[in-house]
């Protein structure tokens, strides 16, 4: 099918606040530097939740959303020399360019090469490689992984293992990636470390993972559903605590749980209420709070100043500060070498037709991450 167009299968949003809805689409062929990637599994992530609901201010209608995926390139555009056809690929919403100051700074791992046009919901190029019924369809996160067939910019994949179970390294396109890194990257804690971890969902139980790596002595999860307490211990969380039984503020018990307070604390909700507790439950001197969760359009963050001066750090992380060309097939051998978990946080499998479904699990709590078999 290489330089034809293909038709296949996609789940359409086409406005925000609806249901997803099977469509019959038309996928373009690569043009020069874009791939054509077939999806084998999919997985469905909270930020793909909130741009359906509507609230993400860069969030267009009609999209096909999806970045959590994984599958194999069907054919490359003009001018792609690093994958060819067969090659078994995770589409990635971070690209690595190499070429921009981002790409060259080691303190980053935030490319801007198609930043614009990424926002925009169009290939670099400013076009859409989707149609439905007539009309074009916009991309979502430079990946679009709820589709049969993707079109996505040849920097935004990641070669991988072919030997790597595509439903579950799927997941390494953003949840587990993003928590595992905040601790061994972003924080980069030392062994010995106290941490506490607010959000036991997929994303802090990534977390607690990297923080257990990275050797810390004691990881204190923290959430109002004690019936996620359970697994963060088979993470790693030594102890959990919800803050709804507590008469005093979640900081001040922790600052008293810990002499001082914790090393290191992670958000991975996107409250900011919460994000003033994770740091102020830091140590003073040296206590580091690492933002993770993305909280809503327009929100803001607020602490006392003096929580600042003396000596805390508030620091955030985008997909774990992972440069994502070069390090996603790292994390996929990880995986493979069993450094690290992926299978323990697939709760759910569904068909390609049951999608809606998989929204339906992740708001009532019951899933960590539902795969989606394309």
């Amino acid at each position: 099918m290489a330089n034809e167009v293909i038709k296949c299968k996609a789940a359409v949003a086409w406005e925000a606040g609806k249901p997803l809805s099977i469509e019959e689409i038309e996928v373009a062929p690569p043009k020069a530097h874009e791939v054509r990637i077939k999806i084998i599994a999919t997985a469905v992530c909270h930020t793909d939740a909130y741009t359906l609901s509507g609230a993400d201010p860069e969030g267009c209608f009609p999209v096909i959303l999806g970045h959590e995926g994984a599958g194999i390139v069907e054919s490359v555009g003009e001018g792609v020399t690093k994958l060819k056809a067969g090659d078994t690929v995770i589409p990635l919403y971070i690209p690595q360019c190499g070429e921009c100051k981002f790409c060259l700074n080691p303190k980053t791992n935030l490319c801007q090469k198609i930043r614009v046009t990424q926002g925009k919901g169009l290939m670099p190029d400013g076009t859409s490689r989707f149609t439905c019924k007539g009309k074009t369809i916009l991309h979502y996160m430079g990946t679009s992984t709820f589709s049969e067939y993707t079109v996505v910019a040849d920097i935004s994949v990641a070669k991988i293992d072919p030997l790597a179970p595509l439903d579950k390294v799927c997941l390494l396109g953003c949840g587990i990636s993003t928590g595992y890194g905040a601790a061994v990257n972003t924080a980069k804690l030392e062994p010995g470390s106290v941490c506490a971890v607010f959000g036991l969902g997929g994303v802090g139980l990534a977390v607690i993972m990297g923080c257990k790596v990275a050797g810390a002595s004691r990881i204190i999860g923290v959430d109002i559903n004690k019936d996620k307490f359970a697994r963060a211990k088979e993470f790693g969380a030594t102890e959990c605590i919800n803050p709804q039984d507590l008469s005093k503020p979640i900081q001040e018990v922790l600052i008293e749980m810990t002499d001082g307070g914790v090393d290191y604390s992670f958000e991975c909700i996107g409250n900011v209420k919460v994000m003033r507790a994770a740091l102020e439950a830091c140590h003073k001197g040296w206590g580091v709070s690492v933002v993770v969760g993305v909280a809503a359009s327009g929100e803001e963050i607020a602490t006392r100043p003096f929580q600042l001066v003396t000596g805390r750090t508030w620091k955030g992380t985008a997909f774990g500060g992972w440069k994502s060309v070069e390090s996603v097939p790292k994390l996929v051998s990880e995986y493979m070498s069993k450094k690290i978990k992926v299978d323990e946080f697939v709760t759910h499998n569904l068909s390609f037709d049951e999608i809606n479904k998989a929204f339906e699990l992740m708001h009532s709590g019951k899933s960590i991450r539902t795969v989606v078999k394309i």
